[in-house]
């Protein structure tokens, strides 16, 4: 069993050598900016944001994500900017992504724009093969470790929203490189992940709102991915649902607007594969802190 719970971190490991270009993070709704970057800008305002997900709690070596980011529409024009940064930990591999985001917004008629993205990445990589248990330590692949390896990357994104809705297409990294490029045997493939999103409001009463939400991911070589996700919204200040992250996991998730300006939000993940005996599950935690410009009036107030 050690030895296949090895075999399963190291295949983690080649994933995760994409790079932040597949974050998995069950409350995407929130931080559609990793993936698209046609979003920054898109709520009108300055929006902070910061998330750190614990996945597979118990299992040695299981991923722990971190993330911060900021973006905001940029006055008197139609562009918007965003800077993110991911940090990714999962065994030996720790992995760091920069990332700067630009957005051009054209207005549609009524509340409906259209915004066009562009993403600019580097990633930083680094693997410590000495804390692998190894079961041949004269392995000469696991003799040298990986340190600060740089990668850069780009990406395009389109979104369309309306105050209640909204749906995009993004490619938040289109460059296909090779990461681990020292020995034939270690080569990565890093491939181009496409990611479609949707959501839309539903006013039930005038207190209580439902926030169905989708995400779709295709990838050459992997199974299709698709989650989706009911949110209840009470009073505009309290959030609560269930998700399905097809043949992987279910979720629950709560959120809570603290003040008009901050909203602290929690998810948690159960596997429905064969990895359910081998940890607890994944936790989720976000906090997201909005500034408003005194006097501005929001266009297209966002539920999303």
């Amino acid at each position: 069993m050690k030895k296949l719970i090895c075999i399963t971190i190291l295949f983690l490991i080649g994933c995760t050598a994409f790079g932040q270009q597949e974050p998995q993070f069950t409350q995407y709704m929130y931080n559609s900016g990793v993936i698209n970057p046609a979003y920054v800008g898109s709520k009108g305002y300055t929006n902070w944001y910061g998330l750190y997900r614990s996945q597979w709690v118990g299992l040695e070596g299981a991923p722990q994500t971190a993330a911060i980011s900021v973006n905001k529409p940029i006055e008197g024009s139609n562009l918007g900017y965003g800077i993110t940064v991911i940090n990714d930990r999962i065994g030996p591999s720790d992995e760091t992504q920069f990332a700067i985001d630009l957005s051009y917004t054209l207005k549609l008629n009524g509340d409906s724009r259209l915004a066009f993205g562009i993403k600019g990445s580097g990633n930083l990589l680094n693997v410590d093969y000495s804390k692998l248990n190894q079961f041949n330590p004269g392995e000469g692949i696991l003799q040298n470790n990986i340190a600060n390896r740089f990668s850069p990357n780009i990406g395009v994104g389109f979104y369309y929203y309306t105050a209640k809705s909204y749906f995009g297409i993004s490619v938040p990294m289109i460059l296909d490189t090779k990461r681990y490029d020292d020995v034939v045997t270690s080569e990565v493939n890093q491939r181009y992940h496409l990611y479609v999103t949707g959501g839309k409001v539903f006013e039930l009463n005038p207190t209580i709102k439902f926030k169905p939400a989708f995400i779709t991911k295709v990838v050459n070589g992997a199974p299709l991915q698709v989650d989706l996700s009911g949110n209840f919204l009470v009073n505009n200040s309290f959030s609560f649902g269930l998700a399905y992250r097809w043949d992987a996991a279910v979720s629950a998730m709560a959120g809570f607007q603290v003040t008009k300006n901050w909203f602290i939000g929690y998810g948690y993940d159960r596997e429905t594969t064969r990895l359910t005996g081998y940890n607890s599950g994944s936790h989720e935690l976000f906090l997201q802190f909005d500034i408003f410009e005194r006097g501005s009036r929001i266009e297209t107030p966002r539920f999303f």
